[in-house]
């Protein structure tokens, strides 16, 4: 069955690193548009960036600069490196593709930056 399974958060100080690994099955993962998505404690969930299948990028403005998403289609793997990290960007982090127009969402992982 289809599935997505984060991991890699914790507590990090502003100015540390996190690496967010999301793990695929199910589904043909190297033609999927596969995102990163947060959401903050009482703030609707938002886009932070999404990679294509040829390895074409996006980023929320926020991010831009300090964040990286890469994909391992052969280990059908998504990862968002995450550097300069801000006490802002402290929320919980879902991997995500659309399947037959429905979002898939994995479970979260949980960032904290203090």
């Amino acid at each position: 069955h289809v599935q997505l399974v984060e991991s890699g958060g914790g507590l990090v100080q502003p100015g540390g690193s996190l690496r967010l690994s999301c793990a695929a099955s199910g589904f043909t993962f190297a033609d999927s548009y596969m995102k990163w998505y947060r959401q903050a404690p009482g703030k609707e969930r938002e886009f932070v960036s999404g990679i294509g299948s040829d390895g074409s990028t996006l980023y929320v403005n926020s991010v831009k600069g300090r964040f990286t998403i890469s994909r391992d289609n052969a280990k059908n793997m998504v990862y968002l490196q995450m550097n300069s990290l801000k006490p802002e960007d402290t929320a919980m982090y879902f991997c995500s593709f659309r399947r037959n127009f429905i979002d898939v969402w994995g479970q979260g992982t949980q960032v904290t930056v203090s």
